[in-house]
């Protein structure tokens, strides 16, 4: 980075002690740009309460931000004014940023991005009447220390672009920053994405929640004026930073395997729920016979299709919930891995049958070392 740094996890109970950051913090303002859209309630207290108050107590002030929109009635937006509450105990400028895209996507960025780029209609929650005015990151880490040089009270302070765009023009600007053509915009009532959020929620796929619907639902316009009266830095619209840098393939890549990230991972939940089904319930006597010519005893191999599938259905379970993905993936490299060498060991002809047999294992090992690229996020 360029400057010395050290790791912090505000979820860890050490995190909450003072002393934890005593030497990091004495003496020093503190940025605080840490925040969850869903977790549990204690990670919610954790990352904004406990640590958050930890570190201010060696602090000398500093800056807090947090986000517009949090009058939502949502454990995001209550945890968010919990936060603000104790930075302003210790004497933090509160901001409130709008919407924050950079160069880069992650999160709720990314969720729009992904949208864009869609082929045949780009959804939009409501009517997509929305009002954003996005800010950029680099601008935002400006006006950060600008308040830090000359603190312009304790807030809390709206900040954003001077560009006030809907959703639909920003989806639209979003579309042709990627060099696409137009598509016909395809409004989501409120019941339907609320759904959309529920099952996002269920299946733990990140910014797609009925958090994220209700504050989009809201609107993610900052009022910027009151803070800029007082500073000297001058955010650029999003028109403007978006043109500064074109889209490379990179972006374009990012956007559409965003959206595909959570199919692959519920295409092979399914896979292995049915597997497991087979294991569990398929009568012995369809498999009993590849089994004839070996020395174990028939019992031997119904415990181990019956023992398999109970394996196959714990991944099923792991990956609808997308339980430690790393972990999840290892254990579904080994097992298709183990039962390819089995299989091939019991009955090498599956891999001459006309519709693939133990082929397919090889696409679907593929598949899985692709999707745990796409989950290694951090």
């Amino acid at each position: 980075m360029g400057f010395a740094t050290f790791t912090a996890d505000l979820s860890d109970p050490k995190s909450h002690a003072p002393k934890f950051w005593k030497d990091a913090a004495s003496g020093r303002v503190v940025v605080n740009a840490a925040g969850l859209l869903t977790a549990s309630e204690a990670r919610f207290r954790a990352v904004h309460v406990d640590a958050p108050l930890a570190a201010y107590t060696h602090a000398e002030g500093g800056v807090l931000s947090s986000a517009v929109g949090i009058e939502a009635d949502t454990p995001f937006a209550r945890w968010r004014r919990k936060g603000e509450g104790v930075a302003h105990e210790a004497s933090l400028t509160i901001l409130r940023p709008g919407f924050v895209m950079a160069d880069t996507s992650y999160g709720g960025t990314s969720l729009l991005r992904g949208l864009a780029t869609l082929p045949f209609g780009t959804p939009m929650i409501g009517d997509g009447s929305q009002m954003f005015n996005p800010i950029h990151a680099a601008d935002l880490a400006r006006v950060v220390a600008e308040c830090l040089q000359a603190p312009p009270g304790p807030g809390p302070w709206d900040i954003g672009g001077p560009t006030h765009i809907t959703q639909a023009h920003l989806l639209q600007g979003l579309r042709g920053w990627f060099g696409l053509p137009e598509t016909r915009a395809v409004p989501m009532s409120k019941p339907l994405a609320n759904a959309g959020g529920a099952v996002g929620d269920a299946l733990n796929m990140g910014p797609i929640s009925r958090t994220a619907v209700s504050q989009i639902s809201h609107g993610v316009e900052a009022d910027e004026g009151p803070l800029m009266a007082r500073l000297k830095t001058r955010p650029r619209g999003v028109d403007q930073f978006l043109t500064a840098r074109p889209a490379g393939t990179q972006d374009l890549w990012h956007a559409r395997l965003f959206l595909l990230r959570p199919m692959i991972r519920l295409t092979l939940a399914l896979l292995w729920l049915m597997s497991g089904l087979l294991g569990l319930f398929l009568p012995a006597d369809q498999f009993l016979p590849m089994t004839a010519h070996l020395p174990a005893p028939d019992w031997v191999w119904i415990a181990l299709a019956r023992g398999g599938g109970l394996a196959d259905l714990a991944i099923a379970l792991a990956l609808a919930r997308n339980w430690r993905p790393r972990v999840t993936g290892a254990a579904q490299l080994a097992l298709v891995g183990g039962y390819t060498l089995a299989f091939t060991l019991i009955a090498p002809a599956l891999w001459l049958l006309p519709l693939g047999g133990l082929l397919k294992n090889l696409p679907i090992l593929m598949l899985i070392a692709v999707w745990l690229v796409l989950e290694d996020e951090r």
